[in-house]
């Protein structure tokens, strides 16, 4: 189901014609990568997270990880990341098609600067094996981040 809400919102918006559904697993990184035919640091991973407002979605180059020194001095508070279950719950999509789109109200997102670096980036599409083809500038418009942030370090 979060799958279809996620591919009604982006049809909603113009962008029905660049989502991919595959016949196998995109659910990391890595798999995201084989299935679309591209590096994995292109490959849009969302991060989430609680805080003392709530949950936020950070959304980052496949490439890299969240420095927690940096998270801490942007949110004051240690990064804690959602269990597989408040995942579901809170953000409205199961662990491996995490994505901004359809995405349950009061969820904060953030795009990490990493993504910037990319004409284009993959994140997914509500489901284990989807993914959507956007430009760093087009996933800020859709997700309806809050801000461009610096909170990650290169995996490299």
């Amino acid at each position: 189901m979060a799958f279809e809400e996620a591919k009604s919102y982006l049809v909603g918006k113009g962008f029905g014609e660049r989502i991919y559904e595959f016949d196998v697993s995109s659910a990391t990184v890595e798999l995201a990568a084989l299935a679309v035919g591209t590096e994995p640091a292109r490959i849009a991973k969302s991060l989430t997270f609680m805080v003392e407002d709530g949950p936020v979605m950070i959304i980052c180059s496949g490439d890299t990880k969240i420095d927690n020194s940096k998270y801490k001095g942007f949110f004051h508070k240690k990064a804690k990341m959602l269990t597989r279950d408040e995942v579901n719950e809170l953000i409205g999509h199961d662990v491996g098609g995490v994505c901004p789109f359809g995405i349950k109200d009061g969820v904060s997102v953030y795009l990490d600067e990493s993504l910037r670096r990319f004409e284009k980036v993959f994140p997914a599409c509500g489901s284990a094996n989807s993914a959507v083809e956007l430009t760093p500038e087009e996933l800020e418009m859709l997700s309806g981040s809050i801000a461009w942030i610096d909170v990650c370090k290169s995996l490299e």
